[in-house]
């Protein structure tokens, strides 16, 4: 997908971006394969395939969630920034905040922020778990996504934690994305969340499969969750 098809992409789902968002996906490109020769950042570093498998697929939560209100969005271990960076460079009034656990990436972070100029972005180095169980973090998001982080009955501890209530928290999935629903629906119940919709697509060009889970908060998440650090993920809540 080169940067004509993502502008065309783009436009035909409802979403503009003018030359300074052009600008930014060009730059943010730049400084991603800049800094993958100092640290792993991604194994995709050809420019096509980072605007569609790492930009495009990103803003794809945009075709179903709709972003252009006053958000307060977290996202959960997002690497290089996605899926929220590309989405804030979409809809600059959004209000940022990633949460990743290795030092390095937050670095790059901070520096991709400074350089696209993005206001209102904040980056904690932090595990999920602790980071959900914090009073300052803990259910004070509209909205908490995450993309590749983990299976839907772990991300879901990590991510509805910090939902606040009415919230939602909107899970990007690959190929087995109805397996991990299946599998997740008991920590979605008991962290009090409720399958609002699921969006089934695929991708352009690769035609891979994507799914968008979106999970409303109808009750508050019992004080319990996150547990600690490790234990989601060792012993993900079953029915």
């Amino acid at each position: 997908m080169n940067q004509t098809d993502f502008l065309t992409m783009l436009e035909e789902k409802g979403i503009s971006l003018s030359s300074k968002q052009l600008d930014q996906f060009q730059l943010y490109f730049k400084l991603l394969v800049e800094w993958n020769e100092k640290m792993n950042l991604t194994a995709i570093t050809d420019e096509e395939e980072v605007y569609l498998k790492h930009f495009y697929d990103s803003i794809s939560a945009a075709f179903f969630v709709d972003f252009s209100g006053p958000l307060s969005i977290c996202d959960v271990g997002a690497g290089a920034g996605f899926p929220s960076i590309p989405i804030k460079i979409c809809f600059p009034h959004l209000k940022v905040t990633i949460v990743d656990s290795l030092q390095k990436r937050i670095t790059f972070l901070n520096e991709l922020a400074n350089q696209l100029e993005l206001d209102h972005v904040e980056f904690y180095h932090d595990r999920a778990e602790t980071f959900g169980q914090n009073p300052l973090f803990r259910e004070k998001y509209d909205l908490v996504t995450a993309r590749a982080v983990a299976r839907l009955s772990v991300l879901s501890e990590l991510c509805l934690p910090l939902v606040k209530q009415d919230g939602l928290f909107v899970a990007m999935k690959g190929a087995s994305a109805k397996e991990e629903l299946e599998q997740g629906k008991a920590a979605i119940k008991v962290l009090g969340g409720m399958l609002q919709e699921s969006h089934q697509f695929k991708l352009p060009t690769e035609e891979s499969d994507r799914s968008i889970f979106v999970i409303k908060k109808k009750a508050k998440t019992p004080k319990k969750y996150p547990r600690k650090p490790g234990t989601p993920n060792k012993l993900p809540i079953q029915s």
